[in-house]
């Protein structure tokens, strides 16, 4: 799968979520089907439980970013490393209280530009984690 163009959810996240996901639409289905109103809490209980898998493992590793991952990384076997920080633009990880918004991190790469030109001088900001304080 590493050799697809498109980079679509080939991870361990997104498949185990998938298989949770199936069993408990079958389990539902054949609750509804037997009429047993236990049976499809218990189904429509395991795909919400499938979201949590999913959503655990792609905090651990097993997911990927948003966006296209490079090829040599698109592997469904392959471990994220970025995932402990957080990436930038997850609503995931932003749930999970980790990383930022995509704007915060343009606007910090921005800040850090500016002030590589600017050199340094007195007077001149600094931005740390999307807030400019003075420099001194």
């Amino acid at each position: 799968m590493s050799g697809h163009q498109h980079d679509e959810g080939h991870t361990v996240a997104g498949w185990t979520g998938c298989a949770v996901a199936v069993a408990g639409s079958t389990v539902a289905g054949v609750g509804m089907c037997l009429s047993s109103a236990a049976g499809l809490w218990l189904g429509l209980g395991v795909v919400a439980l499938s979201v949590l898998v999913t959503w655990g493992l792609h905090l651990t590793g097993w997911g990927k970013p948003p966006g296209i991952r490079p090829p040599a990384e698109r592997g469904w076997r392959v471990r994220d490393r970025g995932a402990r920080e957080g990436h930038p633009g997850c609503v995931g990880c932003r749930l999970a209280g980790r990383g930022r918004p995509a704007e915060a991190v343009e606007a910090a790469a921005a800040g850090a530009a500016a002030a590589a030109v600017d050199g340094g001088a007195v007077g001149a900001g600094v931005v740390s984690a999307g807030r400019t304080t003075a420099a001194s």
